[in-house]
């Protein structure tokens, strides 16, 4: 006996329903639909909106809404001018060699420098934008720094 030699059991496949075929064929009239209401209609509307819960108040309306988000607003990925000792005595720091180093992950996103921690090594740093700490300690340690 092969895999192919089996055969389905008897009533597994069982002929379409066919329906609005008249009422001798036991489907007619409404269809196997009823009568009036959302699920008789016709156009494609198979069920009530998304988010409808029966009448029950919405999930999405329960939930308390505060603030608001601005759409504005400008992402930086953000580095610490602890962060920077890494590079040799006076590099030229960019975006590029911060995503080398794994200081930053996404080289379409802006790149900021913060103030926190020291920096030993004089440093020409190109980036987006700087914090004010973050340029008195690179100046102060020789270094020179670019907006890009």
């Amino acid at each position: 006996m092969k895999l192919s030699d089996i055969g389905l059991p008897k009533g597994a496949n069982r002929p379409k329903k066919r329906i609005g075929r008249g009422s001798g064929s036991g489907h007619g009239k409404t269809s196997c639909r009823g009568h009036k209401g959302l699920k008789s209609r016709s156009g494609g509307h198979g069920g009530p909106r998304l988010g409808f819960e029966g009448g029950q108040m919405p999930l999405i309306r329960r939930i308390p809404k505060r603030g608001f988000t601005n759409k504005f607003k400008k992402a930086f990925q953000v580095v610490n001018v602890g962060d920077l000792n890494k590079f040799r005595k006076d590099a030229v720091v960019s975006k590029v060699e911060l995503l080398q180093e794994n200081l930053v992950k996404n080289p379409k996103i802006s790149v900021k420098i913060l103030g926190d921690g020291e920096i030993t090594k004089p440093l020409t740093i190109k980036a987006n934008n700087f914090s004010k700490t973050a340029v008195e300690k690179i100046e102060k340690a020789g270094g020179k720094t670019e907006i890009i």
